[in-house]
Order: structure tokens, then C-alpha cells, then sequence
């Protein structure tokens, strides 16, 4: 294959290149800029020369973050609700589109359930009825109320179901003449070859759950139950210093509501930045090719 060197392709790649680059510092820059003021002292911060480095450099935002138990405990109830909310999640999305994506030959009511999820992503039952199902089911005030409202997002199922659809014929017909049921043709053959999809849509669950914070605001009654974003919005929208104790006075010296905030806002999204690399080269990769020999 011959390689185009024209003068013409080389601007374009080098427009490419440069214009990538500057969309990837701006969508940068903000995460860059809260780090660089969560680890400044408060009077670099107030003078406002704080821009992509620390000035003044000190750890008092991190240490008062991580001293306050309101912190901790909001931190393990968010890694909770991600455990059961994603297991959860994952399980439902696969039993679902799996037999959404069969024929209507397969599965003579296909169409209809199909409208029935549908319908579920244009039109919701609304805030007050399905709080007072909450209510009457006694969720309120545990993590439940956080995970089975969303146990299906209809969404993830349509992704799921048009990969599904994708997988060659051959291999079920393969399957089911070796005996294999519907079951073990889903869990030896259909998730082993959808890895990409199931990887996008497990980082897709992670990060709704770790960034939704309104339920937990409406459902929790009691402070101690809020996940990590639910606090953290109770911190950027009041920050409280009426009671602190000596050590924590001392620290308050040197920071400030911004530098505090930043370095809350920052340890919150820590996690889902570290999850993201690990599971970002399933994006463009597909397994199933090549799956089938003619």
C-alpha cells in the first residue's frame, strides 16, 4: 500500500494533530487547574496565581478532606452502591437484551417488550410517584434505593442487543446442534464475544453511579447514608466550619472554601480516572472479528 506524503496530507494530518491537542488541554485544563488549587495555600489562592501548577504547595486540603468521617462514610457507601448497583446492572442489561435480540420467529413477543422498554425512555412515572414507592416498598435509608430504580437502563440494553444481533448465526446454530441450551449459549459464547460492549457498558454503570448524587439527596434521610457526590454537594453548596477541633483549626489556616472543595472534588473523581484507562482500549477493538472461517 502506497503512502500518500503530499504536501496536502501532511497539513491535514498536522491540522488534525494540533487541533486533537488543543481539545484535549481544554477538556484537561479544568481537572488540571482544581488539582493545582486543591494542593495551593489559601492566600495564593485569594491573590487568584494559581493556574496549572501549586503555589505555596500543601497537602491541608487532603489532610482535613480525609480527617472528616463524614467523608469516609460517604466514600464506602458510594464503593457499595457501585459493587451491588453494577453487579446488579450487568446482570439485568445481559438477560435482557439477549432475548430482545432474537428474532420474532424466536421470540413471538419480542416486539412488544421491545415498546415496552422503549416507552420506559420517553416517558417516566416522575419524582413524587416514585418517591412514594420508595417509600412504601421501605427502601428510604438504604442502599437499595440507590440501586434497584436503576436496575435496567433501557439504553445499555439497546446497545447491547444491536452487538448481540451482530454475532454471526452460525455460532448459535453451532451451539445448539452440540446441545447447548439458551442459557449456556448466552455465558460460553454470546458474553465471552460481546468483552468490548459488556466493558463499555460496566464503565457506563460505574460512572452513573459514582456521579449520581439527586437520589441520594431525596431518599436519604439521615446524613450518614449519603454517597460520596451527595455529600460532596452538600459541601460545595455550604461549607460549614462553625465546630472544629484544635488540629483541624490549625489546618483551617491554611486553607480556604476553594482550596477545600477542590481537593473533595478531586479525590471524588480519582476513582473513575483510574477505572477509565483500564477499560478504554475495549472501545475500538472488536473480538468477534474474524470469529467465523468461510
Amino acid at each position: 500500500m502506497v503512502q500518500d506524503t503530499s504536501l496536502s496530507r501532511k497539513l491535514f494530518v498536522g491540522f488534525n494533530y494540533t487541533f486533537l491537542a488543543i481539545m484535549a488541554f481544554l477538556c484537561l485544563f479544568p481537572i488540571i487547574h482544581i488539582l493545582a488549587i486543591s494542593f495551593s495555600s489559601n492566600q495564593a489562592v485569594v491573590k487568584g496565581i494559581v493556574t496549572l501548577w501549586p503555589v505555596e504547595f500543601t497537602t491541608a486540603s487532603y489532610q482535613y478532606a480525609l480527617s472528616k468521617k463524614a467523608f469516609t462514610t460517604s466514600m464506602g457507601v458510594s464503593l457499595t452502591r457501585i459493587l451491588f448497583g453494577t453487579v446488579i446492572q450487568m446482570l439485568m442489561i445481559i438477560h435482557v437484551a439477549y432475548p430482545l435480540s432474537k428474532e420474532a420467529s424466536q421470540f413471538k413477543m419480542r416486539t412488544f417488550y421491545v415498546w415496552l422498554f422503549f416507552v420506559t425512555m420517553l416517558v417516566s412515572g416522575g419524582l413524587i410517584p416514585t418517591y412514594m414507592m420508595i417509600r412504601n416498598t421501605g427502601l428510604l435509608d438504604t442502599i437499595w434505593a440507590l440501586v434497584i430504580p436503576n436496575a435496567v437502563p433501557v439504553f445499555s440494553v439497546v446497545l447491547l442487543l444491536n452487538f448481540f444481533r451482530a454475532i454471526p448465526k452460525e455460532l448459535e446454530e453451532a451451539a445448539f446442534m452440540d446441545g447447548a441450551g439458551h442459557f449456556k449459549l448466552l455465558w460460553k459464547i454470546y458474553v465471552p464475544l460481546s468483552t468490548p460492549a459488556l466493558a463499555t457498558l460496566f464503565l457506563f454503570s460505574i460512572v452513573f453511579h459514582w456521579n449520581s448524587w439527586f437520589d441520594g439527596l431525596i431518599y436519604m434521610n439521615d446524613i450518614s447514608n449519603y454517597p460520596l457526590q451527595t455529600y460532596l454537594q452538600t459541601i460545595v453548596t455550604g461549607f460549614e466550619m462553625d465546630v472544629v477541633s484544635e488540629e483541624d483549626a490549625e489546618l483551617l489556616k491554611e486553607l480556604s472554601n476553594r482550596t477545600f472543595r477542590s481537593a473533595q472534588v478531586f479525590l471524588g473523581a480519582l476513582p473513575v480516572l483510574m477505572v477509565y484507562p483500564f477499560l478504554q482500549r475495549y472501545f475500538m477493538k472488536g473480538i468477534v472479528l474474524g470469529s467465523v472461517k468461510e
